[in-house]
């Protein structure tokens, strides 16, 4: 059974950080390509980060590059999401997927706010 459970969202303040955590189970974590998303009430599940199996390829929105950082730990099962220099517009629930599942977990809040 395919699984995704992240973990370590909560209330930040503007200009702090958070890190996010994905744990995966039930597939083979380290043949896939995996990424971050994000989703705020009333639009769209937007894409956030991208790392490739290996963690050697990542991608990002123009929106979080040089403030987030997306890496893996193939030997943990588990996918992170470094955020820097939070801003209010981050607020959001993220949730991290698969590129070969199409299954989302429950995700997890950041709300960074003064």
């Amino acid at each position: 059974q395919v699984q995704l459970v992240e973990s370590g969202g909560g209330l930040v303040q503007p200009g702090g950080s958070l890190t996010l955590s994905c744990v995966a189970s039930g597939f083979t974590f380290s043949r896939d390509g995996m990424k971050w998303y994000r989703q705020t009430p009333g639009k769209e599940r937007e894409f956030v980060a991208y790392i490739s199996n290996s963690g050697g390829s990542t991608n990002y929105a123009d929106s979080v590059k040089g403030r987030f950082t997306i890496s893996r730990d193939n030997g943990k099962n588990t996918l992170y999401l470094q955020m820097n220099s939070l801003k209010p517009e981050d607020t959001a629930v993220y949730y991290c997927k698969s590129t070969n599942y199409p299954l989302w977990g429950q995700g997890t809040q950041v709300t960074v706010s003064s």
